[in-house]
């Protein structure tokens, strides 16, 4: 089932970076109908099977809740704003670095990765490396939307930590439905102070719009987010990687797009250094579990109590 749903997410998030760069709506709106929308679908079944969950929130959890929903309200602005800028190949390879961040914050809070998941994670990089290239461009336009790209995850990688920790009292449906609804909140307040309509649109955008809400909204924030209860964020985030090669095939089988020469060998390189990862972070809750725990060690996140 693991495994199913890591394919199921991968394909939702390798749509997103076409679809948002095609659909003709201001940067901002694109990103509060998505989360709007989401959080609606959301809230419908989960507000129903899950009342009292949503009573018995804490403060630490309202906390939690919060710093992901600004990271991942900013994470869209950054991510979304690339897009206009730079390449989408780009955009998407230099936001999927989510992984390298987490590797990064977890040091800072002195959890420092074994040699095998550094290991694990140069790997991977080196696949990206091959398949895009990152096709960085010079232009002062182009480089501020490789930048914003950087940004956009390093806010995805704060996002993915603080959505790990909320898991781990909150349901998927709790979970994602109070968080999309407050990232909503944030783009809409962002849209009224830039003056960003938020309607008016051709049919066009609004069914990419609908495309990118139910792709990589629900089929592949959703999912993942689902999986962080179950894994911890750098292998969420490692799995996040094959969005690249992803978009790649989904490119070539649905507009007939070339494939990149290194699509193949960059794929294999993720999935071996995805391999490594997941084998030195085993190891490492092995290592740290007392002596007749059943149970591994949480998986590292941000905002804890």
């Amino acid at each position: 089932m693991i495994i199913f749903l890591s394919i199921l997410g991968v394909i939702g998030v390798s749509a997103s970076g076409p679809i948002m760069a095609a659909t003709a709506a201001p940067i901002l709106a694109i990103a509060f109908w998505r989360n709007l929308l989401g959080a609606g679908l959301m809230a419908v079944p989960t507000v129903v099977a899950k009342r009292a969950e949503f009573a018995a929130l804490t403060a630490p959890d309202y906390k939690r809740l919060t710093i992901a929903a600004v990271a991942l309200a900013l994470h869209f602005v950054c991510f979304i704003s690339a897009l206009k800028l730079t390449s989408v190949a780009a955009a998407t390879a230099l936001v999927c670095l989510q992984v390298a961040w987490i590797a990064l914050f977890n040091s800072l809070l002195g959890r420092r990765p074994e040699g095998a998941v550094v290991a694990g994670l140069g790997v991977a990089l080196l696949g990206v490396v091959i398949i895009t290239g990152f096709d960085l461009s010079l232009s002062r336009e182009a480089l501020l939307g490789d930048v914003l790209a950087l940004a956009g995850g390093a806010m995805a990688a704060i996002y993915q930590m603080a959505g790990a920790a909320a898991r781990r009292t909150m349901s998927t449906g709790t979970y994602t439905t109070l968080c999309y609804g407050a990232c909503a909140a944030i783009l809409a307040v962002l849209c009224v102070l830039t003056g960003q309509p938020l309607v008016g649109f051709s049919p066009a955008a609004w069914a990419g719009i609908l495309a990118v809400t139910v792709l990589a909204q629900l089929m592949g924030h959703s999912v993942f987010n689902h999986l962080l209860a179950v894994m911890s964020p750098l292998v969420v985030s490692m799995i996040i990687l094959l969005e690249i090669p992803g978009a790649a095939i989904l490119a070539a089988v649905f507009l007939d797009e070339k494939l990149p020469i290194g699509t193949y060998g960059g794929l294999l390189l993720i999935l071996v250094g995805l391999a490594v990862v997941v084998r030195g972070q085993q190891r490492t809750r092995g290592r740290r579990r007392p002596l007749g725990s059943e149970n591994p060690s949480p998986p590292p996140a941000l905002g804890g109590e």
